[in-house]
């Protein structure tokens, strides 16, 4: 959080490299801890927090002789576990023996999905995904729209049908039959047929999401312009 000079030894020039402005901190993702009280005895912060008073003191030699007691009670553990014949059980990793490697068991190797993963956090240990899901909730709503507009040509056409075949003078039915589409033609009617039925023009909500989605999608792309600045 401070800033940073780079000093030229042969004449003495000092230059600005880093300088963590109000901006720059403001610009920061936020970071999600749990909460000291609500750690486990194994978890790092609560578990170092002796090492990392001292190391915030400036008082290196504090800061070594507590990582010695905490390295010290893991042999005295490891020791016991092989005298007593218990076997270890990692929680939260698990070992490859092919290639003597420890994983984290729940581990998330699948690419982000801007549009539909809000924030990543973990749980327990566990690794978990904040999902948005707008993607199938669009779908399932346009589905509806669909279908409702679907079930009202079906009755429209149903009622021409009635009119068609009532005791109708002969020349209106047959203007009748020449403006309702036929029953048995709606019912063959799939959701890609949706042309056939006007259906091409999302509603009010379907559209909102629509450009819901490409302000997500534009603010995601800014993002990652950002980042490709800061790595470079």
């Amino acid at each position: 959080d401070g800033e940073v000079h780079i000093n030229e030894l042969k004449n003495g020039n000092t230059e600005m490299f880093w300088n963590p402005t109000g901006e720059v901190r403001r610009q920061r993702l936020k970071r999600h801890i749990v909460l000291f009280e609500e750690q486990t005895d194994f978890e790092s912060e609560r578990l170092w927090q002796h090492v990392t008073s001292a190391i915030n003191k400036g008082d290196q030699h504090k800061a070594t002789q507590e990582k010695f007691v905490l390295e010290e009670e893991q042999r005295n553990a490891a020791r016991e576990r092989r005298e007593n014949g218990t076997e270890w059980k990692p929680l939260l990793f698990r070992h490859d023996a092919t290639t003597k490697e420890w994983h984290y068991k729940y581990e998330d190797l699948r690419p982000w999905d801007p549009l539909n993963d809000i924030a990543q956090f973990e749980k327990n240990g566990i690794l978990q995904t904040m999902e948005r899901h707008l993607s199938t909730r669009m779908s399932n709503h346009k589905t509806t729209c669909i279908n409702n507009q679907i079930t009202r040509h079906k009755r429209s056409a149903k009622d021409c049908r009635r009119r068609k075949t009532s005791d109708q003078p002969s020349n209106h039915s047959q203007n009748t039959e020449s403006s309702c589409s036929t029953p048995e033609s709606v019912q063959e009617l799939s959701d890609d047929d949706g042309k056939y039925l006007g259906l091409e023009s999302l509603c009010a909500q379907c559209g909102k999401e629509m450009n819901h989605l490409k302000e997500i999608h534009s603010a995601v792309l800014s993002l990652q312009r950002a980042q490709q600045d800061i790595h470079r």
